[in-house]
C-alpha cells in the first residue's frame, strides 16, 4: 500500500472553455473513501466519499462548483453541483445492497457549468481538475454471464486449425541494427487466419555462448487508427529472449500511408477494428479470432527457439495487451507468468446485461464474444502460472473494475491484483494515493 488515499486528475479532457487566468494550474481534486480499502464494504453499509480542492491558495471571485455524478451497479444514479470551498470538503454518500461497484465522477466547473481547464499542464499533465474513482461491495462474489456451452470444444478446434499451419523452417528473420550486443530481428511467422505474426525479436549476446533464457512475449494496447506502429528497437534486455508483436500481422517497415490504409482496411461497420456488433455475429471469422491465433503462434515460436530455457514463459501487456495476456495464459498451459494491466474486455456480457455501471467505450456485446472474454479464459489458466493484474483502476470505465474483479475471482492459480483509487484507464495519480493489493491461491 502506498499511503493514505488521494486522488487527482485523470486522463480525458472535455472540449470546453479554458480558465485563462491559470489559478487552477496546480489544483488537485482530492478524493477519498471512508474505508482505506475501498473494495471491502458490506451490503447496506454507507459508502462515503470526501472531495476537497487542494493546492489552491485562494479561489477567484467568480463562483466555482464541484459537479458530480454517483452511479451504482443496479442502476442508481444521482447528480449534483455544490459550491467549491477551500475550508469545507464535500461529502457524498451512497449504498449498495448487493455485491457490485459504485462510481464517482467529479469535475471543477465554472458558473456556466463549463469544466475548468488549466492554462498550463506542464507540471500536472492533465487539463481537467477532477476525480474519478469508486468503491465496491463484496467484489469477490461477482460473476459474469454463463460461458458458451461448447467453450472448450471451440478452443480445441481453434488450436487444431492453428497447428495445421506449419511454421518451423518458414519463419522470416531480418537482422536489424542493434547496440549493446543484443541481437535484434524483424520476424514474420506463418499463422492461421488472414495474416502472419509480425514483430521484433531480441536475443541476448550470451546466447552465442550457449546460454539459455526465459522467453517473454509482449503485446500492445488498442490503436484503432494506427497513428503509431511497431518499429525496430535498437536493443533489448540481456536476461531474456523477448518477442514483441503487433495485434494485426501488418507488414513491418512501411511508410505512414501504408498504416493509414491498413487501419481503414481492418475497420468495420463505421468503427475501428473489432468494436461493432456486426463484426462478430459469430465467434468464427471475427477480428479477435486472428488475434488469438497470432498470440498462440507467437508463443509456439518462442518455445521453438534454441535460446529458450525450456521453463520460463512470460506474457505481459496493458489494456488490449492485458486482454491478449490473459488469452495467452488461458490458451497455453506452458505460460508460467502473466502480467495483464488494466485488462480490456472483461465481463463483456455482464456489463451489457446485468445492470453494471456501463463502460465508456469498447467492444459491443454479442454472445460470440463469450468465447473471447478473458473472465472465461481465466478459468483455464494453469495452476503453475502466476498472474499479477498489475493495475486495476477504481475509476477506469474503459475496463470497468467489476470486470477486472471477476477476472481475478476466476483465476485458479497464484494471483495478485493491485487496486488504485482515482486511476482511470490512461492515468495513474501521483503519490500519495490509495493503492492496495490482494493475493490468493498461495501467491
Amino acid at each position: 500500500m502506498s499511503g493514505k488515499f488521494c486522488t487527482i486528475v485523470a486522463a480525458f479532457s472535455l472540449a470546453c472553455a479554458a480558465f485563462a487566468a491559470g489559478e487552477f494550474d496546480q489544483a488537485l481534486l482530492h478524493g477519498e473513501a471512508n474505508r482505506e480499502r475501498a473494495t471491502e464494504y458490506a451490503p447496506g453499509e454507507t459508502i462515503a466519499f470526501t472531495l476537497s480542492l487542494q493546492r489552491v491558495e485562494k479561489l477567484p471571485a467568480e463562483p466555482h462548483f464541484i459537479k458530480w455524478t454517483l452511479q451504482g451497479d443496479g442502476g442508481e444514479r444521482r447528480d449534483g453541483r455544490e459550491p467549491v470551498s477551500l475550508e469545507k470538503p464535500l461529502v457524498l454518500t451512497t449504498k449498495l445492497d448487493r455485491p457490485g461497484f459504485v462510481r464517482l465522477t467529479a469535475n471543477l466547473v465554472d458558473e456556466k457549468g463549463k469544466v475548468v481547464k488549466r492554462a498550463s499542464t506542464a507540471k500536472v499533465r492533465e487539463a481537467r481538475v477532477f476525480f474519478e474513482g469508486g468503491a465496491a461491495v463484496q467484489p469477490e462474489k461477482l460473476q459474469g454471464v454463463p460461458e458458451p456451452a461448447d467453450f472448450d470444444a471451440f478452443w480445441s478446434k481453434q488450436k487444431a486449425e492453428l497447428a495445421a499451419v506449419p511454421f518451423k523452417g518458414l519463419v522470416k528473420l531480418e537482422k536489424k541494427p542493434s547496440k549493446g550486443g543484443v541481437e535484434v530481428y524483424a520476424v514474420e511467422i506463418p499463422c492461421a487466419g488472414p495474416r502472419p505474426v509480425t514483430g521484433h525479436l531480441t536475443i541476448p549476446a550470451g546466447a552465442k555462448q550457449g546460454k539459455t533464457y526465459p522467453a517473454h512475449l509482449t503485446v500492445d494496447g488498442y490503436n484503432g487508427q494506427l497513428q503509431t506502429w511497431e518499429q525496430a528497437p535498437t536493443g533489448g534486455p540481456d536476461n531474456e529472449i523477448r518477442l514483441h508483436i503487433n495485434a494485426h500481422g501488418y507488414d513491418l517497415g512501411k511508410d505512414k500511408d501504408y498504416y493509414a490504409a491498413f487501419a481503414k482496411q481492418i475497420s468495420s461497420h463505421g468503427q475501428t477494428y473489432a468494436l461493432a456488433a456486426e463484426e462478430h455475429p459469430e465467434a468464427k471469422g471475427c477480428y479477435f479470432e486472428g488475434m488469438t491465433w497470432r498470440v498462440m503462434r507467437a508463443l509456439d515460436y518462442l518455445k521453438s527457439r534454441p535460446e529458450w530455457n525450456g521453463t520460463d514463459l512470460i506474457v505481459s501487456g496493458g489494456s488490449q495487451g492485458g486482454l491478449q495476456t490473459v488469452w495467452a495464459a488461458g490458451l497455453d498451459p506452458q505460460v508460467t507468468r502473466a502480467l495483464p494491466g488494466i485488462p480490456w474486455c472483461c465481463d463483456m456480457g455482464g456489463n451489457a446485461t446485468l445492470g453494471r455501471v456501463k463502460k465508456n467505450w469498447g467492444v459491443a456485446w454479442t454472445p460470440a464474444m463469450g468465447y473471447y472474454d478473458p473472465v472465461n479464459l481465466a478459468k483455464r489458466v494453469a495452476k503453475t502460472c502466476r498472474v499479477e493484474i498489475t493495475r486495476a483502476g477504481l475509476g477506469d470505465y474503459t475496463c470497468p473494475p467489476s470486470g477486472v474483479a471477476i477476472l481475478y475471482n476466476n483465476l485458479p492459480c497464484p494471483k495478485k491484483i493491485n487496486w488504485v483509487q482515482g486511476s482511470t484507464h490512461g492515468y495513474v495519480p501521483p503519490e500519495p494515493h490509495q493503492a492496495y493489493s490482494y493475493t490468493g491461491n498461495g501467491w
